[in-house]
């Protein structure tokens, strides 16, 4: 089994910035692609940004100048930072992970269970 657990949510006003972190754990052969994904009430799941193993990234058009994504292959950790954050950034923020589970070997896709930022006005 592989887990993720994120940590860096919270709250914060508009133009601050806030700094989220996601490692995996378990049995992990390799992983691929990490990555973050967000949730607004009443809205879908939308992506928010993804690296490859390589450092390839990509990320939403909202989110272009004002977050980075980063990666610690030695440590399966990835990073979010979030700056100039927005009220419409408010969200369930989601990490998510794919690749090689080690034991018993098999493809992996997994999920965090998410972590709340609130931006106030």
């Amino acid at each position: 089994q592989v887990q993720l657990v994120e940590s860096g949510g919270g709250l914060v006003q508009a133009g601050g910035s806030l700094r989220l972190s996601c490692a995996a754990s378990g049995s992990i052969f390799s992983i691929n692609t990490l990555g973050w994904y967000r949730q607004a009430p009443g809205k879908q799941r939308e992506m928010v940004a993804v690296i490859t193993y390589g450092g390839m990234s990509n990320y939403a058009d909202s989110v272009k100048g004002r977050f980075a994504i980063s990666r610690d292959n030695a440590k399966n950790t990835v990073y979010l930072q979030m700056n100039s954050l927005k009220p419409e950034d408010t969200a369930v923020y989601y990490c998510y992970a794919d690749g090689r589970q080690s034991f018993p070997s098999r493809y992996l896709e997994v999920w965090g269970r998410g972590t709340l930022v609130t931006v106030s006005a």
